[in-house]
């Protein structure tokens, strides 16, 4: 089975400790995912975060992949999306 992603949305910010935009994407044109962090990785490329809820002293997952091909998949996929949009910015504003 072929995971389907679509609708991948970026929103790039001020780099806060390695965050650099937040993505949102749809699963199987059904299920919305949002609040998705995009890090920068020491070594170069980019990791993913998962929304998480802190209730009393416990933090509790939102939703996360359950297995490491559709993490490399989501991370592909969003961080496509992410250079892109970059590359788009990066264009725009050095040709003016």
């Amino acid at each position: 089975m072929k995971l389907e992603v679509s609708e991948v949305n970026i929103t790039p910010i001020k780099p806060v400790s390695g965050l650099v935009a937040f993505a949102s994407c749809v699963v199987y044109e059904s299920l919305y995912l949002g609040s998705i962090g995009i890090y920068t990785r020491l070594e170069g490329g980019y990791r993913l975060t998962f929304p998480t809820k802190t209730t009393g002293e416990k933090q509790l997952n939102i939703f996360h992949p359950i297995n490491k091909t559709v993490g490399e998949y989501l991370e592909k996929v969003i961080t496509e999306k992410y250079e892109e949009v970059m590359n788009k910015n990066n264009d725009r504003y050095s040709s003016t």
